[in-house]
Order: structure tokens, then C-alpha cells, then sequence
């Protein structure tokens, strides 16, 4: 299982910096091109904050918490059954999360640039590694669901 969680999150992580440098190459900081009339825009912005700007400007502990998160995820791993619901989902996870604490790293900030607006609501402006981070914890609350955090190692 880990080769191929391994295999996910290099094919994530690869989505997420070629999709951040295609639009940092290409769009000026606060651009926004429309995709979808009244719906979907490409908005590029930095996001020195997590989701809906919380912790902006405190970059170092985002990094904090996100390698102790990402430690946590690797032992919680070890529960979980081997199938492609999970391999996917950690695969998702991992590669959401290293695109995004790279950026951290390297920048200070995160590149975001999927901007949706509902009627009058603008949702906070993300990127494919949230996109990812999301549907693959997603698909994890589904396993817990589905008992599939029970693996026969744990039941000694």
C-alpha cells in the first residue's frame, strides 16, 4: 500500500505545482479571467493564511501544524484496510498537503486561484491541493464509515 499512496501523492503534488506555476507564470497577483459566466473564475491571489484566511501572517505555525498533522496521518495510516478507496484517499491527502506546506516553505504563502461565486456569495478563492485534501478526507470519514480503520493488525 505505501508504494502506491506513495505513487498518489507524487501524481497530486505534481498536479498542484504545475497548476500554481502555470498560473503564477501567467497571471498578474489579483487577475481574474472568466471561465464560467456569474460561476467559476481563475483568480490568482497569495494566501498567507489557511482556509477563509485564518492564521494570516502566521505562516511558521501553519508549517508546525501541518508536519504534525502530516505525522499524525502517516502512523493513523497503519489502521486503515488495504483498498483503492484508501490508497486514494491517503494518496490525496499527502499530496494536497506537501503542495500546500511547500508553498509555505518556499513563499511564505500559498498560490490559490479557483474562484467560485454563488449568487452573491464569493467563496474563499483555493487551489487542487485543497480540492485534493478535501475529497481525500472525504473519502476517509467514508471508510471510518465503512469500518475500513479496523484493519486485522489492530484487532490483537
Amino acid at each position: 500500500m505505501k508504494r502506491k499512496i506513495l505513487l498518489g501523492s507524487i501524481i497530486c503534488l505534481f498536479l498542484d505545482i504545475l497548476s500554481k506555476y502555470l498560473i503564477d507564470r501567467f497571471f498578474v497577483v489579483m487577475e481574474s479571467k472568466t471561465i464560467i459566466n456569474k460561476f467559476l473564475f481563475i483568480t490568482k491571489i497569495y494566501n498567507d493564511g489557511a482556509s477563509w484566511n485564518i492564521l494570516s501572517g502566521n505562516t511558521i505555525i501553519l508549517i508546525i501544524i501541518t508536519i504534525i498533522f502530516l505525522l499524525f496521518l502517516l502512523i493513523y495510516q497503519k489502521r486503515f484496510k488495504i483498498n483503492k478507496r484508501n490508497i486514494i484517499s491517503f494518496s490525496m491527502i499527502y499530496g494536497g498537503i506537501i503542495g500546500n506546506l511547500l508553498n509555505r516553505i518556499i513563499y511564505g504563502y500559498v498560490i490559490d486561484f479557483i474562484d467560485i461565486k454563488l449568487g452573491h456569495y464569493n467563496f474563499p478563492v483555493f487551489n487542487l491541493a485543497d480540492i485534493f485534501i478535501v475529497l481525500g478526507v472525504l473519502l476517509l470519514l467514508y471508510s471510518i464509515y465503512k469500518k475500513d480503520d479496523e484493519n486485522e493488525f489492530n484487532s490483537r
